[in-house]
């Protein structure tokens, strides 16, 4: 099918590109490409998809639109507070091209589902936020055989890449096999992102979708590109295909699809306790405990449980000298996995009466006093 009027004007700068023309535009708009969330890197991701004309572009969300997210998700304004992520964003993609197709899934991605979501699809970028997602992804485009354009960010750096061991390449577990322990890396709500750095990499990967679309380019395939905001500097990795990878490699050990999110729900561990224990404690008469909130001044600045004392976590080391090895302490941080860190920190210095609060910060503002600000 030719292209039509609206489309000759809409594309005008694509179709005088000699790698594109009217036959690459046409192989765009037959392009299937579905964006495994709309935040951070979705929002750049979609945008540029369906401004390039992409036919059929689909979006997997559970989440709603929050005001922390508009830092950075450009897909939701301010008006879309508290909506679904997906209905915010198809509203945005059809009013800027009407002419491509939107598809949502208003659902968490899961291995009941992932593999029927992504099977219909050509292209699938990996525009998650946790590990859970992260991996769900790759091993579904592993079994299915889709190219996987993955891109990932964390505080001020970003990396992509092109996951797709049907082509050649390697797969997200020939890097990194077995998600990290629970707890161990922090997420963005934790430790913050620059709200620009999800629209360089988003765009990095919008960019080898439509290449994969239009056959056309040398992609990102057996090589990680690294970047640095702070430094403005791109760097590269020569990635290769793992051969005892669980996933791809010959011999592989992963045949099903795995719940990583189901798999961490662990209940409470010993060392940790609720914010409702917390404000138990703090009630309980002739109660002799300290609180300890090892997020940074800026963060403390913000939000605070009342009496609790700032001992950075970034400052423990030199610092924990400070306190009392005999005392009962109660840590806290944003959401529990700064302060769980800090009570292994001092437990192997020799500090016995330490609780971890589960939730830190956040679930003080959810459960104990909402009048504390939430960031």
């Amino acid at each position: 099918m030719e292209l039509n009027d609206n489309e000759l004007r809409r594309y005008s700068r694509h179709l005088i590109l000699p790698e594109v023309g009217a036959v690459g535009q046409m192989k765009i708009r037959a392009a299937r490409i579905l964006c495994v969330g709309a935040g951070g890197l979705g929002s750049p991701v979609a945008l540029y998809l369906a401004a390039a004309g992409v036919g059929r572009l689909g979006i997997i969300d559970f989440d709603r639109v929050d005001l922390t997210n508009l830092q950075r998700q450009l897909l939701h304004g301010t008006p879309d507070v508290g909506r679904l992520k997906v209905d915010s964003a198809r509203e945005t993609l059809q009013r800027l091209n009407p002419e491509v197709e939107v598809v949502t899934f208003s659902e968490k991605l899961s291995s009941q589902n992932a593999l029927q979501v992504i099977k219909p699809w050509d292209i699938v970028v990996d525009g998650t936020d946790n590990f859970a997602a992260r991996y769900l992804t790759n091993d579904a485009c592993v079994m299915l055989g889709k190219p996987n354009v993955y891109g990932s960010i964390f505080r001020f750096e970003g990396q992509a890449s092109l996951f797709a061991p049907h082509l050649g390449g390697p797969c997200y577990r020939c890097l990194f096999p077995e998600p990290p322990p629970l707890g161990m890396a922090p997420s963005c709500a934790e430790a913050g992102v620059l709200g620009v750095l999800p629209g360089i990499i988003g765009t990095i990967q919008a960019t080898e979708a439509l290449k994969l679309a239009l056959g056309c380019g040398e992609s990102l395939l057996n090589r990680l590109l690294l970047f640095n905001a702070l430094e403005m500097r791109f760097r590269e990795i020569k990635l290769r295909r793992d051969p005892g990878c669980p996933v791809c490699g010959k011999n592989a050990s992963i045949k099903e699809l795995i719940d990583y999110s189901i798999e961490c729900q662990n209940p409470m561990s010993a060392d940790e306790v609720s914010v409702q224990d917390l404000k138990r404690a703090l009630e309980s008469p002739g109660a002799n405990i300290k609180v300890i909130d090892v997020r940074e001044p800026d963060e403390f600045r913000l939000a605070r449980i009342p009496g609790a004392q700032l001992l950075p976590l970034s400052a423990l080391a030199d610092r924990y000298s400070e306190l009392d090895p005999e005392q009962q302490y109660y840590l806290h941080c944003k959401a529990g996995v700064r302060s769980l860190k800090a009570l292994q920190f001092l437990r192997e210095r020799g500090f016995k009466h330490l609780k971890s609060v589960k939730g830190g910060i956040l679930a003080w503002s959810d459960e104990i006093d909402p009048s504390v600000p939430k960031y």
